[in-house]
């Protein structure tokens, strides 16, 4: 195999450094993601505290936070804004697993693995509904057209994913498609609601910005899946082919493949049950044929269009350098 290095750009910054304009605001995110799901019925109550247990990333509202500051000082709303985007955000992580039947996420029992399969859809809809039920009782209408937009487009890529397993047919195009309705639309929507919250007139730059970043985000996730490690990402190599997943490195591949390599992929995608070993031959051969770095070099067209966004915006201290080190950061990630 190929070396597993970054995708190589600059020393990736870290989280905690993109996260540092905006960290007291963060942990104010935080408490209003509690209070925002907090219900009087004892089963979601439980729920709501394994999910919180160990809380995410905060990708998605350090976007609307740092979307926010450019140009001016942000409305206190943008913490909201930042909370709902983050209860959207989980709710389609748990109705994903329950869609995959997947038992772990992150090394942790997903929803549906430690309840049942009902409990983890009624769970999503139920944070789902928390956020959009509080914009609108904000008087909020604009954020709602966006997050509720971006949301539509979420469940449409879902299904596309659905439709998608066991399609070899599934074109570059259908691909790029797929990831920027489940993936960029949300991370679109934060950079916008950040905007919203802040100076409204950059909200087209900002969005065009968080639409690419997302598109870099997610080729990056999907070439994790073939060259990770699997105490980094939380899931076994590979695990998108168990689970009949076409993403761009095996798009890529194809591409390149002769009749015996694209007969052997082929076969593998037959196979009910393929074994570990199964799983590992196509791995290597999808990297073997390029299609590892034909990803890689698409994921960085995207990071460079993120850039090309951030041009047309003031400058604005460290909540613009932060968004500059975040289109590093997605490409560069190993989890």
């Amino acid at each position: 195999m190929t070396d597993a290095s970054p995708l190589v750009r600059n020393a990736a910054p870290d989280l905690f450094r993109i996260q540092a304009p905006v960290k007291d605001r963060l942990d104010l995110v935080l408490q209003e993601i509690r209070r925002l799901i907090l219900s009087d019925f004892d089963m979601i109550e439980v729920v709501n505290d394994y999910l919180l247990l160990q809380p995410g990333k905060l990708f998605r509202p350090t976007l609307v936070l740092l979307s926010s500051e450019i140009g001016g000082s942000p409305h206190p709303r943008a913490v909201t804004f930042g909370a709902v985007v983050e209860l959207v955000h989980l709710a389609t992580l748990v109705h994903d697993d329950a869609v995959d039947n997947s038992v772990l996420r992150r090394g942790q029992p997903t929803v549906n693995a430690l309840w049942t399969h009902q409990i983890a859809i009624i769970m999503g809809d139920y944070l789902y509904s928390r956020a959009v039920s509080e914009l609108a009782e904000g008087g909020n209408l604009e954020a709602i057209r966006i997050l509720g937009n971006a949301a539509n487009a979420m469940s449409v890529g879902e299904m596309r994913q659905v439709t998608a397993y066991d399609s070899l047919d599934f074109s570059e195009d259908d691909y790029y498609r797929l990831i920027s309705a489940k993936t960029a639309s949300l991370m679109s929507a934060a950079c916008a609601m950040g905007a919203l919250a802040g100076v409204d007139q950059y909200r087209e730059s900002l969005q065009r910005f968080g639409q690419n970043l997302g598109m870099a985000f997610q080729v990056a996730d999907d070439i994790l899946d073939y060259v990770g490690f699997e105490e980094e990402t939380g899931k076994p190599i590979g695990q998108d082919l168990r689970e009949r997943k076409v993403t761009l490195p095996l798009v890529g591949a194809l591409r390149a493949a002769s009749p015996a390599a694209e007969r052997e992929i082929r076969e593998f995608f037959g196979r009910p049950n393929p074994s570990d070993e199964d799983v590992f031959r196509v791995v290597g051969l999808v990297d073997e044929l390029g299609g590892v770095a034909y990803a890689r070099r698409k994921a960085l067209d995207f990071a460079d269009q993120a850039e090309e966004a951030l041009k047309a915006l003031p400058e604005s201290g460290a909540a613009l350098d932060a968004l500059r080190d975040s289109v590093t950061y997605v490409v560069n990630r190993n989890r």
